[in-house]
Formats: structure tokens, C-alpha cells, sequence
């Protein structure tokens, strides 16, 4: 597969610093020498210098064999254009586009994005995209990682498993037996840094952050079991009132839900463009860092502060003085991956990387065969797979425990016309089943020959 991608910045670099580690064939096209100059020495990947839209430089890049153009610059106009030219000059077949601006989301003008006038297939919104992961955590704040599939049927949290867990050095497969209408698989753990599969015959440890497939209706439930069953915050500060900070306080505010929320900003343009933007929210103009401020938003009784700026070293700090000042909990937007490795150690109760949730959203339309959702885990160590599986699979008509799907590898559900079934071993998957799975990084390109649709299906 030949992938070109328009854009070097962390999300353009990050998204192929992934394709290129899996042996898809990356170039990667931007205007500012020193980003290109650095994939070129750090990734197997190939850097052309130049402007994405520009039809010579696409073409330099390799645009006429591209299969795909992922267009993903900080310029909204740049994206589409790159994209235009893509289908107009080189027919390329499938097109992605970074789209910051809401005005261009808003679903009056959709057709904008119509085959035959702006030729974009998939539009990516890391705004949108973090701020709806950042509103589910907020839902479920005992959860440290939440992933919600298309279906919207199945959930999958990833839960600190503590002293008080219900189920700590208890073999897996007498879950069932204990509760016998638990709608909930435990597919994995991250386990002393490393990532592994469990088995039906293994157990969880105190330490473990387990990953956890469960039916929506009962993800309360499953965080109770690991005593993580929290309730959501009514207090909220929000630092940042750029636009992931404005799009979650204007949801908080349209759930009705009677949260008090107060926007934190530091840069007076972006605090007067919020304090027009929200209807109930307070907007209070300084900076995140300074006691006096996060004092004059009441601190000491939020019950939650969410560090939502662009600048992580200000998201990790601010986030840390706010639970010194009494705030119950912290979250932050953390981009730099190196951060992410020790940022509980600082104090940071959970994090969301939105680089990461960009690439999740990317892989769906790189990955081959009939699969319908993403999602990277553990700084890339594994992948959430959620596919459809059809006549052709290998995993149709046979019980589960006949089949050999491989250490790397587990199902944690499935979904049947609307119904959440959890998978036994005596269970058949069939047709037009949705099947969630989890998989170590190495095993992703099994679980896409399990659901690739072969020529016999046509």
C-alpha cells in the first residue's frame, strides 16, 4: 500500500511513524525543510520538501501510484485542496482531510464535501474527536481509557485493578459462574509495563490496568466489580478555552446535567471569543500556573480540572497545583509521547494523547478487510479491532475453542443483530456478526487476514 501524507507535525509524523513501522510504503510532504529532514532520519519513510496542494509536488511525491492521500497540515484550505487535486489530476482513491474549523462541520453544509464538489472521503477532527473522549471519561471517571465502537453496543474501559477489586486471583473463566449475567470479557492487561493477552486460566493482580469489553449498559457495573464506580463531576475547571476547551464546555452545557463549569485563558482573544461562545460558564482571563487564579475559580471545591491547553508542560503543572489546592481529580491533554510514560508518577490521574486518537482514527480506512473501528492502545503496543465477519472468514461456523487464533490475540465480543453475545468457547460466530478484539501489535496483521474478504464473496 502506497500512502502519502501532506503535513509533518505531530500528527502527520505520528501517523506515519505508524504506517511506516508496519511496512506500508510512507511519503510524507511538507513545507518546512527541518520536519521533513527529520523523517527522513528517523522513519523508513521518504520526505519530498514542498507544499501539499501543489500538483508538481504531489506528483514528485508518487501521487499517480498512491492508494491513499491523508492530508493533514494545520491549514484547513491546504487539506481540502490537496485533496481536490488527489482525485481531479491523479485519482487517487481514497482521501483524508484534517478539518479544524466547526463552520465547515456543520451539518448545513455537508454536500460541501459531496464526490462532486470537494472529493473528500473521510474528515478528521482532532478537536471533535478528543473532546467526545474527553466527555466519556468524564462519564465514567473510574475508567482510565474508554473506546466506544460505531455500534455503540459494546464499550471497552481500561481499569486500574486495585485492593479492593471484587475479582483480583480469580481464574477468568469462573467470572461467569460468579456472575452469571455479567455482559463483560477481560481481553488483557498492562502488567509491569508490558502488554499481554490473558487467557481463561489467568488471573488479575493488584497493579494490572486491565482492558476490559463490556456491554454499554453495564459499564457501571464491571467499574464497581474493580472499585472504580465513581460519580461524574458536577464542578469542572477547564484550562483552556481554545477549541477543545470551548467544544467540551458547550457539551457539558447542552447535557443538562447541572455541571458548574469555569474556562480558564490566558490569551485575552481566545478568552473574549469563549465568554461568547458559552451561556452558563464562567470565562476567568490568566493563567493556569498562578495559585491566585486557580484560587479565584474556588479550586478547593472542583471536582474535577481539566488541563486543556496547548502546551503540555502547563496541562501536566497546572494539573498537579490543582490537586495540591484540594481539586479531587485531575486530567490533561499530554502530545508529547514521553510525557505520557511518567505523567501518573508526577500526579496526573489520567491523560489523553491526541495524537493518538487521531492515528486510531486513521487506521481504520488503512486496515484491510472488513473492519469498522481502531483504536491504539498503549502508545501503539496493541490495537482495538472491531470487524464484520462474513462467509469468507475463518473464524464463521466453528466453535471458538476449535479455532487457533493465536497467543497475541482476544475476542471480547459479540454483536448479533443488536444483541451483545460474550464469547465462550463452545460459541459460533456467524455472519454479519460484529466481532471486538484484542490484539498485541504484532498480531494485527492476523486479525485482518481473519476478516479479509476474499474473491470467492464476489
Amino acid at each position: 500500500m502506497r500512502v502519502i501524507i501532506s503535513g509533518a507535525g505531530q500528527v502527520g509524523y505520528g501517523i506515519a511513524e505508524r504506517l511506516s513501522s508496519e511496512g506500508v510504503e510512507v511519503t510524507i510532504i511538507d513545507k518546512n525543510a527541518d520536519l521533513v529532514q527529520r523523517v527522513r532520519d528517523t522513519l523508513d519513510a521518504r520526505g519530498v520538501h514542498g507544499h501539499g496542494s501543489h500538483p508538481d509536488i504531489l506528483a514528485q511525491a508518487g501521487a499517480e501510484n498512491a492508494d491513499m492521500l491523508i492530508a493533514v497540515t494545520q491549514v484547513d484550505e491546504v487539506n481540502m485542496t490537496a485533496c481536490q487535486v488527489a482525485h481531479s489530476i491523479f485519482e487517487i482513491p481514497t482521501r483524508i482531510a484534517r478539518i479544524r474549523a466547526q463552520t465547515y462541520l456543520n451539518p448545513e453544509w455537508q454536500s460541501l464535501f459531496a464526490r462532486n464538489h470537494l472529493p473528500i472521503d473521510v474528515i478528521i477532527s482532532p478537536e471533535i474527536e478528543v473532546g467526545d473522549l474527553i466527555l466519556q471519561r468524564l462519564a465514567y471517571p473510574g475508567a482510565s481509557e474508554i473506546v466506544t465502537f460505531e455500534d455503540e453496543k459494546i464499550m471497552v474501559v481500561a481499569v486500574d485493578v486495585q485492593e479492593d477489586c471484587a475479582v483480583i486471583d480469580t481464574p477468568l473463566r469462573q467470572l461467569t459462574d460468579l456472575f452469571p449475567s455479567l455482559q463483560a470479557t477481560v481481553m488483557g492487561v498492562r502488567r509491569n509495563g508490558k502488554v499481554q493477552v490473558l487467557s481463561s486460566s489467568e488471573s488479575l493482580i493488584v497493579g494490572d490496568q486491565a482492558i476490559v469489553a463490556v456491554s454499554k449498559e453495564q459499564v457501571s457495573r464491571v467499574l464497581g466489580l474493580f472499585g472504580c464506580n465513581e460519580l461524574p463531576p458536577k464542578r469542572i475547571i477547564i484550562a483552556g478555552a481554545g477549541n477543545i476547551g470551548r467544544y467540551v464546555a458547550k457539551k457539558l452545557e447542552e447535557s443538562n446535567q447541572g455541571m458548574i463549569v469555569r474556562l480558564i485563558e490566558n490569551n485575552r482573544q481566545a478568552a473574549q471569543l469563549a465568554a461568547e461562545t458559552v451561556k452558563n460558564s464562567i470565562v476567568v482571563f490568566g493563567d493556569s500556573l498562578q495559585e491566585d487564579i486557580l484560587n479565584e475559580v474556588d479550586i478547593r471545591d472542583a471536582d474535577m480540572y481539566l488541563g486543556l491547553t496547548n502546551d503540555d508542560e502547563t496541562n501536566i503543572l497546572s494539573s498537579v497545583l490543582a490537586s495540591e489546592l484540594g481539586c479531587k481529580a485531575n486530567f490533561a491533554l499530554v502530545n508529547q509521547p514521553q510525557y505520557s510514560r511518567f505523567a501518573k508518577r508526577l500526579g496526573i490521574d489520567s491523560f489523553i494523547n491526541p495524537r493518538a486518537a487521531t492515528v486510531s482514527k486513521v487506521l481504520r480506512h488503512v486496515r484491510r478487510g472488513r473492519i469498522r473501528g481502531v483504536y491504539s492502545l498503549f502508545e501503539g503496543k496493541a490495537e482495538l479491532i472491531e470487524a464484520e465477519a462474513l462467509d469468507t472468514s475463518t473464524l464463521v461456523g466453528k466453535p471458538l475453542r476449535e479455532i487457533n487464533i493465536g497467543d497475541g490475540i482476544r475476542i471480547g465480543a459479540i454483536v448479533r443483530a443488536g444483541e451483545v453475545i460474550m464469547p465462550t468457547g463452545g460459541e459460533h460466530i456467524k455472519a454479519g456478526d460484529l466481532v471486538v478484539v484484542f490484539a498485541l501489535s504484532d498480531n494485527v496483521r492476523q486479525v485482518e487476514q481473519m476478516f479479509r474478504v476474499s474473491l470467492e464473496f464476489f
